[in-house]
């Protein structure tokens, strides 16, 4: 298994897990515990699609010349996720229990399609293109403000 594959498939199952205890918390309408964990799930995906932007794609990009391939797709997919997150988080303050878990089931499906495709594609694609670099992407990568 690849450096960038591992790093950032260890963080999907991160965001995965905070995730579903937040959507358990709303099913139970334990709305403080709901609203906590959705806010860490909320930091997490942010600081993980951040490391992606920031430090991933643009390597990627640069190594392959390529920004309209997978990177473009991924980008176009992180500002659906954003929109879903913001509706999430505003249905968490809301204690809106049908329309956060209506939001959370819609983002589910599009999360596992969007790391399909990364663990997959893009993430073994990046550390065979990036194999000299990934180390030092990592790195930056941790040192991404969470």
């Amino acid at each position: 298994m690849g450096m960038i594959l591992e790093y950032l498939g260890g963080d999907h199952r991160a965001c995965d897990d905070l995730f579903a205890s937040a959507e358990a918390a709303v099913a139970q309408k334990d709305w403080d515990s709901a609203r906590s964990l959705s806010d860490r799930f909320q930091a997490a995906m942010a600081h993980h699609l951040r490391m992606e932007e920031e430090v991933l794609f643009p390597a990627f990009e640069a190594r392959t010349g390529n920004t309209m391939g997978p990177t473009h797709v991924m980008r176009m997919e992180h500002e659906q996720m954003r929109a879903l997150l913001q509706d999430m988080a505003r249905a968490a303050l809301a204690a809106d229990h049908s329309g956060y878990l209506g939001l959370s089931e819609t983002l589910n499906m599009l999360m596992q399609q969007h790391n399909l495709k990364e663990e997959n594609m893009l993430y073994p694609m990046s550390d065979q293109v990036l194999a000299a670099d990934c180390e030092a992407l990592i790195r930056s990568m941790d040192a991404v403000a969470k």
